[in-house]
């Protein structure tokens, strides 16, 4: 679903990201691992086009989206959740979700399957995003980017600040979509994060970054054997 040759940022005269190369496959959790300051953030907005790749190529489901704008990606099936969520505290949480078919036809109707993953939130239809809890928002955020049915999922930390028992909602919500996706198609789904033993339980690949470039990646299933708890202790 998604091929990553040769990504290369800067900012200024920084090297970010150092000749990055990686697949993300359908059906699959592709975790993202490494200390702060490594590139994953920048990884992620680099693949949404947030930050336009310097040199390298990118791919989606065989189409190249390198210099493609980061709506059009959206339109061509990327879904990106950015770390602290960024909703849009004044607007509803209805209407935060209809802003997540902005790249999709003004009679698109806003997906059921996201209620059945989240019915907290379609309790709070007609509450203000910013009156949510953290938790909440976040799932609010994921549900957002899901509303235009991507192929792949972008999601950057999202345990980040959230209270245990949604972290293990959300843990379920991303086996379901890498699974069968919103309509039975599994999705490819590119996970940073911080919390290893949620990234372990989910990761059917892992890649671990240090200084910008890739320093291990293999199985999910191999995390533990392969000394990934100690590479990115803090």
């Amino acid at each position: 679903m998604l091929t990553v040759d040769s990504l290369n940022q800067y900012y200024g005269g920084s090297h970010i990201l150092r000749n990055l190369a990686l697949d993300a496959q359908a059906g699959e959790v592709t975790v993202v691992l490494g200390r702060n300051g490594v590139g994953k953030t920048t990884l992620l907005k680099s693949l949404m086009g947030v930050v336009p790749a310097k040199t390298g190529r990118i791919t989606l489901d065989g189409t190249d989206i390198t210099r493609a704008t980061a709506y059009d990606r959206v339109r061509l099936g990327v879904g990106y959740v950015p770390q602290g969520r960024e909703i849009f505290n004044r607007l509803t949480v209805e209407d935060n979700l209809r802003m997540g078919l902005a790249s999709r036809p003004g009679t698109s109707r806003i997906p059921e399957q996201l209620y059945t993953l989240f019915p907290v939130l379609k309790q709070m239809l007609a509450r203000r995003g910013g009156d949510l809890s953290g938790g909440q928002q976040q799932q609010l955020a994921i549900a957002r980017a899901l509303a235009s049915s991507p192929k792949l999922l972008l999601l950057d930390e999202p345990t980040e600040g959230i209270q245990p028992s949604v972290i293990k909602d959300i843990g379920r919500v991303i086996r379901t979509l890498a699974d069968e996706g919103l309509d039975g198609h599994p999705i490819a789904i590119v996970l940073v994060e911080q919390y290893y033993d949620f990234a372990a339980e989910l990761a059917d690949q892992y890649i671990v970054m240090e200084r910008g470039e890739i320093i291990a990646r293999g199985r999910g299933a191999d995390m533990e054997a392969d000394g990934v708890r100690q590479r990115v202790a803090i």
